[in-house]
């Protein structure tokens, strides 16, 4: 599975996150890995899993910075989808090294333009733009 495939993946499970209690996530991960829809390798299963549990654990961090950053907008007024787009990509830009923070704003947008409304990509791509 490609890279970009891997990240729309755990975009769709990290969106979870806004509809689930916390302590209900292990149940809606098995939920999410055993769709069939989803054709997931036991391999991508793997790093999703592993990079869903880093995100999880810096999340409180994570939104920290985004209410520092984005003038005017706190996350509680973020619409769901784009939050959650803004929270994978500032993870890759301060907390993945394997990630340029260039490709992770690229990468957001572009999962923006798919899932966001019409002007989610230049929201997301506003907001990310203070972080590097």
């Amino acid at each position: 599975m490609s890279r970009r495939v891997l990240r729309e993946q755990l975009f769709k499970l990290l969106f979870r996150v806004e509809f689930n209690d916390i302590e209900e996530m292990p149940e809606q991960c098995g939920f999410f890995f055993d769709d069939a829809d989803n054709q997931i390798s036991e391999q991508d299963m793997v790093i999703i899993q592993e990079k869903f549990d880093r995100i999880m654990d810096k999340l409180s961090d994570i939104d920290a910075q985004i209410n520092e950053r984005a003038k005017g907008w706190t996350t509680g007024r973020m619409a769901k989808v784009d939050l959650t787009i803004i929270r994978l990509a500032v993870f890759e830009i301060l907390y993945d090294e394997t990630v340029p923070g260039s490709v992770a704003i690229n990468e957001a947008v572009e999962l923006a333009k798919k899932f966001g409304q019409d002007e989610s990509y230049s929201f997301v791509n506003g907001v990310l733009a203070r972080f590097v």
